[in-house]
């Protein structure tokens, strides 16, 4: 039977603080490509963070749980995880924080449809339905209108946004592996653990065959991955996995959006990316889209307190 209620303030709270941590990755990912290749960052935080995982089950003297039952599953999370950022680090290198952001967290659209045929009690109403054209719509136009010109290497940055719209769908998969699988009931410190410990090994390999092994250390480079391990693959995806359980996933991608917005801001701010009218329509069409999806429950709750109180 699902136990998930609606956000409280709490996760409200928790759930902005997600979004700004999450907006920040992208950034500290592009801004140190050029002294660790985006692929071996993200191998070597989720390793790190995959060891942190591990010690603090062992203080917490946690033992893995239902292993004949998970272990499938678990590795299917993880290697989706690992391909999730496999294309994410790819794109990174043809396109712009801003523009991987805002493809990147059209994931909760993915994860939306995936439940609306999986789950009962997330099946997607018309409001919901008009969200999802509405977001896909806005893909289009941030494709057509806002094809940036070719890069020195001859890429055309249209491919990098591919590629991130693309680690969306792989984030959405993902999330409805650990819904719909018995990954949902298990502690947050073990499915995470499953993500990092098999996305460290696919990624490690997959930075090998596609030559992202650059490593420079220079002080921002080693900062950056600090706070890529600590706080967006440790600290971050227990938090998210706790929310995962108690939660309803659709209400919890409500305030996805705000991790694209965010990740815009802090582009044009800390990269000095410039940012077209095409794009921000786009983008514009794309929020609209997940609020209405996500929020679908809010708003019907709003409209019912409406009608009672008149």
């Amino acid at each position: 039977m699902e136990t998930r209620k609606a956000m409280d303030g709490q996760a409200v709270i928790v759930m902005t603080m997600l979004c700004l941590v999450w907006s920040l990755q992208q950034v500290g990912i592009k801004a140190t490509a050029h002294a660790i290749s985006p692929v071996l960052q993200i191998a070597l935080r989720s390793g790190a963070a995959a060891a942190l995982v591990a010690l603090l089950m062992w203080i917490k003297r946690e033992k893995p749980v239902e292993l004949a039952a998970s272990w499938r599953p678990g590795l299917l999370a993880g290697a989706l995880f690992a391909l999730e950022y496999v294309l994410l680090g790819a794109g990174l290198l043809y396109t712009s924080a801003a523009h991987a952001v805002v493809f990147l967290y059209t994931g909760p659209l993915f994860v939306a449809l995936g439940l609306h045929f999986k789950l009962p009690a997330e099946r997607l109403a018309p409001l919901q339905w008009l969200g999802v054209a509405l977001a896909f719509g806005g893909i289009a136009v941030a494709f057509a209108l806002d094809a940036p010109a070719a890069d020195a290497d001859g890429m055309h940055g249209l491919l990098g946004d591919a590629l991130c719209l693309a680690a969306g769908a792989a984030w959405g998969a993902t999330t409805v592996v650990v819904r719909c699988s018995n990954l949902g009931r298990l502690p947050a410190t073990q499915v995470v653990l499953y993500q990092l410990g098999t996305a460290a090994v696919l990624l490690a390999l997959a930075a090998i065959c596609l030559g992202q092994t650059v490593f420079v250390a220079t002080p921002l480079a080693i900062g950056n991955l600090v706070f890529q391990v600590l706080i967006v693959s440790f600290a971050s995806l227990l938090a998210w996995f706790h929310l995962l359980r108690h939660y309803l996933a659709s209400r919890l991608g409500v305030f996805s959006f705000l991790t694209p917005l965010f990740g815009v801001l802090l582009g044009a701010w800390l990269l000095d990316e410039h940012i077209t009218a095409s794009f921000v329509l786009g983008a514009a069409l794309v929020l609209a889209g997940i609020v209405l999806v996500s929020g679908h429950g809010w708003f019907k709750a709003a409209w019912a307190a409406r009608k009672i109180t008149h």
